[in-house]
């Protein structure tokens, strides 16, 4: 990638109007994703088949009309999706030459199990190497993972020093990171845990050099506006939120009350598609979900 290609991509993330697809499904949601398509595990044998039918998945949502750079600014890919093609073209070079959309690497490895109310991330073994290739192969930035459920400071807190730990190496590399601690939307303390959290962010963001610059990843807030002073922070080149279980609509809802967020949604884009569906059929409902979302994120 060139120095202008990253240029323009930064360019597009920061002010870009859109939202980011998350197209990351990984090896344990990945067959809950295919049974919501409509493939289910009797449909395939093994895990290779079963990647194979989410890399067709993906590649019929990445060809469909609608997905473009004027609705989708950017998308976030599974490993194996960027190691794969898309009509013989390596899978982020296609989204950012063909279709205007910058593309992300989902780079954690899973979580741990809970303690303190949070799941940290599970070590991320070989991540240098990983993210040279991701710069090679034309990827713009990266997104990591933690889960927080409860109101715990001290859980939080570890959660946070430990995506800006990752976040640093990511930007060793030449990457942006997407920091992503989601709360729950399952939390009995959801709104605690979300002041909580917008704390330690704000003291993370405050400790970075100029020039190592992130993004972040957090769940619609139950308070409107919350995470808006995080978004203007000058290391912060924008603030996306995911939909975290809600419907297409409720999500949707929600983000437009934000108006400093902007959505990557995962499950919410993929609502109501399925493989039996006709190429037009399917192209309709993913372009009405890209409108909602689109709109939501305006």
């Amino acid at each position: 990638m060139t120095q202008d290609d990253f240029a323009k991509m930064k360019a597009q993330m920061a002010g870009g109007k859109g939202f980011i697809a998350a197209l990351d499904q990984s090896g344990g949601s990945t067959p809950k994703a295919l049974g919501l398509y409509g493939v289910t595990e009797d449909m395939y044998d093994g895990e290779e088949a079963m990647f194979g039918q989410i890399h067709e998945m993906r590649t019929r949502i990445i060809k469909a009309p609608d997905f473009t750079g004027d609705k989708v600014i950017g998308a976030i890919l599974f490993e194996r999706t960027m190691r794969g093609a898309v009509d013989g073209t390596p899978v982020a070079e296609y989204l950012w030459n063909s279709l205007s959309v910058v593309p992300f690497l989902k780079i954690d490895k899973g979580l741990e199990d809970e303690a303190n109310g949070v799941q940290m991330m599970k070590p991320i073994p070989g991540l240098e190497e990983r993210l040279k290739e991701a710069a090679g192969l034309g990827v713009f930035g990266t997104k990591e993972r933690s889960v927080i459920h409860e109101a715990n400071a001290e859980g939080i807190k570890a959660v946070v020093a430990q995506q800006f730990e990752v976040g640093a190496t990511v930007v060793s590399c030449g990457l942006v990171p997407i920091i992503e601690p989601e709360v729950s939307i399952n939390s009995a303390t959801k709104a605690e845990a979300e002041a909580i959290l917008k704390d330690a962010l704000k003291a993370g963001l405050d400790a970075l050099p100029e020039g190592h610059d992130v993004m972040l990843k957090l769940t619609i807030p139950s308070e409107d506006g919350l995470y808006d002073d995080l978004a203007d922070h000058p290391r912060v080149v924008r603030v996306v939120a995911l939909s975290g279980g809600y419907s297409t609509d409720e999500a949707c809802a929600r983000l437009a009350r934000q108006p400093k967020m902007i959505a990557s949604f995962s499950r919410a884009l993929a609502e109501g598609l399925s493989k039996q569906q006709s190429d037009a059929a399917f192209n309709a409902a993913l372009g009405s979900n890209i409108d909602k979302i689109y709109q939501a994120s305006l």
